[in-house]
């Protein structure tokens, strides 16, 4: 006899497809303060320095990899404007 299709448990998280591949982490929802503060520093600098990251990441109550990923996020979206106009 045919069985109906099994819908995804919410509860069971989603296994990597592939050996060897991990799961990735739910995407960093940004607050606004955090938004505003990553986007100001980034108006001084461009990249910042091992501890003024650590400085930033716990200011923000970030990890200092989100404030690294945000900040090579935001000079390659940076880069790519750059090339349009």
């Amino acid at each position: 006899p045919e069985h109906p299709p099994t819908l995804p448990n919410p509860s069971i998280p989603p296994r990597p497809s592939g050996p060897g591949r991990k799961l990735r982490k739910p995407r960093t929802i940004y607050s606004s303060v955090q938004l505003q503060a990553l986007n100001q520093r980034f108006q001084h600098t461009q990249y910042l320095a091992l501890p003024e990251r650590a400085e930033l990441a716990a200011q923000l109550g970030l990890t200092q990899t989100q404030v690294k990923i945000w900040f090579q996020n935001k000079r390659s979206k940076y880069k790519k404007i750059l090339k349009q106009g």
